[in-house]
């Protein structure tokens, strides 16, 4: 390993060279690596926006070898005469920028292109990257794990925050979102699950391809693919929104009462939340081992085994909160996390469970959680700013983001609240927004009213606000 690591600095060092010895009078300047996330500074790239990707990919679990294809199609910002994507762990073939052969350094998570003809400020541009090898399974700052997932007859891709890295050539922060097109090939009898809709599926030599687009604008987090055995339902809700749920096969059983009520629950979003952001739903259910969370992924969330009706409700609003309307920053966390833990305490108010206030009353006096540690970590940072990367899935950005909603409902009254929860996806619809964009949101919403102690208490304050 030392030597593999001694041989990879010397080729870097003399890409290094190669790239910079060429700079003399062409007027551009390199994109930068990193957009300067508050918590996640590496992220995502400067100096250019993602349109679409267009990624043909394959697999095969047997090896855990994937090979791919990424185009991107972007617009750059300034006159580039470099830029930077996100891959990491994977070894880069070729990369050709308008079909031209460009040179290319990769270091860590970075690869440095210089196209051969440097995009102008304002011009679209597409850059083809040919990699291959064994895609990295990634530790995240609090010990969870993303990127890719080897399952126990495929595997799946997860990617929040930065675990896209992991199996394709990004922008990779959330304030960069574009549409997807994903082919994907794999041995015959497997299939392949991902975002959007299922455009084509064909089967030849003893392989299968699947072909996913997605229309709408999607963060790379929230893109994902899963790889492995389905069984396959495909139903619409009651208003006609088509459905596609792919659940391994250990699982369906177990699955099948909850999965049932996917319809109902959607529609009950609709009439709370708005108009549906998007031209399918679903969800993925694989084996509980497969991975330690479920995720949000856009329009088909990912479930590790069976999910209850809440875990259901959860993810199935940030179709909404998180989605659509995705954060500018990871600081923004709470904006998807609190609003989804907030719509779980509204389908208990609406479903014959404890109300809002009742989960609320039960979070301020440390009842919430059954293990007094957890009631006593909500109260650890305020939920928008969590200080640090390990810190972004922490409990405070869930129930405290929750009690900050409350707050507002207490303050405005349910009919005024209820029309802020349609309004701020409608808002934002497939756009960014940060917690200022909220705060000013809900101020204009309510000219007349004073949330000052709000913000300063619940929404930014140290420690647990006095009793409500």
């Amino acid at each position: 390993m030392r030597t593999a690591r001694l041989l990879l600095a010397a080729a870097t060092a003399t890409a290094l060279t190669a790239l910079t010895g060429c700079d003399g009078g062409v007027g551009g300047r390199p994109g930068g690596s990193g957009v300067r996330d508050p918590l996640f500074p590496r992220a995502g790239n400067g100096g250019y926006d993602v349109g679409h990707y267009d990624l043909a990919l394959a697999y095969d679990p047997a090896d855990r070898r994937l090979t791919g294809t990424a185009t991107l199609t972007a617009r750059a910002t300034r006159h580039l005469s470099a830029f930077d994507l996100d891959l990491k762990g994977l070894d880069v073939d070729k990369v050709t920028v308008e079909g031209r052969a460009a040179r290319f350094q990769h270091a860590g998570q970075e690869l440095t292109v210089r196209p051969a003809e440097e995009p102008a400020d304002g011009e679209t541009f597409r850059v083809t990257v040919h990699y291959s090898g064994r895609p990295q399974t990634l530790t995240d700052a609090d010990d969870s794990e993303e990127g890719w997932l080897p399952t126990a007859d495929g595997a799946a891709g997860l990617g929040e925050p930065v675990g896209s890295m992991a199996w394709f050539p990004s922008n990779n922060h959330p304030s960069d979102k574009a549409t997807y097109d994903l082919a994907m090939t794999v041995p015959e009898g497997l299939g392949v699950v991902s975002n959007g809709e299922l455009t084509r599926q064909t089967t030849a030599n003893g392989r299968t391809t699947f072909s996913w687009h997605t229309a709408e604008p999607m963060a790379s987090y929230l893109a994902t693919v899963a790889v492995g055995r389905w069984e396959v339902r495909r139903t619409t809700t009651g208003t006609g929104l088509p459905v596609y749920t792919a659940v391994d096969p250990t699982q369906a059983a177990a699955s099948r009462a909850n999965l049932a009520r996917l319809p109902e629950i959607v529609d009950w979003e609709q009439q709370n939340f708005g108009p549906y952001p998007f031209a399918s739903v679903g969800a993925i259910v694989d084996r509980p081992e497969d991975s330690g969370y479920a995720l949000e992924t856009q329009n088909r969330p990912y479930f590790p085994g069976a999910p209850s009706v809440g875990l259901l409700v959860h993810e199935l609003s940030h179709q909404w909160y998180g989605d659509s309307v995705t954060p500018k920053t990871w600081r923004d966390m709470w904006l998807n996390e609190g609003f989804a833990t907030y719509a779980e305490w509204l389908w208990e108010e609406d479903h014959g469970g404890d109300s809002a206030q009742d989960s609320f009353d039960a979070v301020w006096a440390d009842e919430y959680f059954d293990d007094a540690d957890e009631n006593d970590e909500i109260w650890s940072f305020p939920p928008a700013d969590p200080p640090d990367a390990a810190s972004v899935s922490d409990h405070p950005v869930y129930e405290r983001g929750a009690m900050v909603l409350h707050k507002i409902r207490q303050q405005v009254g349910d009919d005024a609240f209820r029309a802020l929860l349609r309004g701020w996806p409608a808002a934002h619809r497939h756009g960014n927004a940060d917690t200022d964009d909220f705060t000013a949101y809900v101020e204009r919403s309510a000219p007349d009213e004073d949330f000052s102690g709000i913000w300063k208490d619940w929404l930014y304050g140290d420690g647990k606000p006095d009793h409500p």
